[in-house]
């Protein structure tokens, strides 16, 4: 949600890389760190609420991501990528829904005009590297978290962050084109 107010009043050009926070062969989640994810979801909630004015409907938690980000490589191939992962995200964060799920995949391929069905776009073993491609360039770049923003290819931003923390980062880069020096 920051990202979509800052485009609003800073010239921003996204590319979305693929990350999974738990890709296949991880390890169980320790009910310890599930009880701090549990406790923190109201919070993050409430956040949102005060910050932008939106009801979050979280999804599942701990679902399997791989074959979505895929289906989002596809639609970037068809020109569609920015669409299917608002899509995507709306359905998760917005609807609750469980976005693992093939049917729920297939009505967002649906929802951005494809209609090429969900398990013949998984069997192309392209978009299956592309995202482990991604993966593998997150992880040399030690990125353990999403959303990792990355501005001007020099400054890393992790999780959700208030709309005034990423202004202030596109100020400074914009300040850095212009030759000036950096704000302390």
């Amino acid at each position: 949600m920051s990202l979509k107010q800052l485009a609003q009043t800073h010239p921003v050009e996204l590319h979305w890389r693929a990350f999974e926070l738990r890709p296949e062969g991880s390890p169980p989640v320790s009910p310890e760190y599930r009880a701090r994810i549990e406790a923190n979801r109201p919070i993050f909630a409430a956040r949102v609420k005060r910050d932008y004015g939106v009801e979050i409907i979280e999804g599942p938690f701990g679902i399997k991501t791989r074959a979505l980000h895929q289906l989002k490589k596809f639609a970037g191939a068809q020109g569609k990528g920015n669409e299917f992962h608002d899509a995507a995200l709306d359905a998760y964060w917005m609807n609750g829904l469980d976005v693992s799920d093939a049917n729920v995949q297939q009505e967002l391929l649906q929802q951005v005009g494809i209609e090429v069905p969900v398990a013949e776009i998984l069997e192309n073993v392209e978009y299956r590297n592309q995202v482990l491609m991604d993966e593998r360039i997150a992880y040399e770049n030690q990125m353990s978290g999403v959303p990792a923003i990355v501005f001007a290819e020099k400054y890393l931003v992790m999780g959700a962050q208030p709309l005034d923390v990423l202004k202030q980062v596109v100020e400074q880069v914009q300040r850095e084109a212009r030759g000036e020096k950096r704000e302390a």
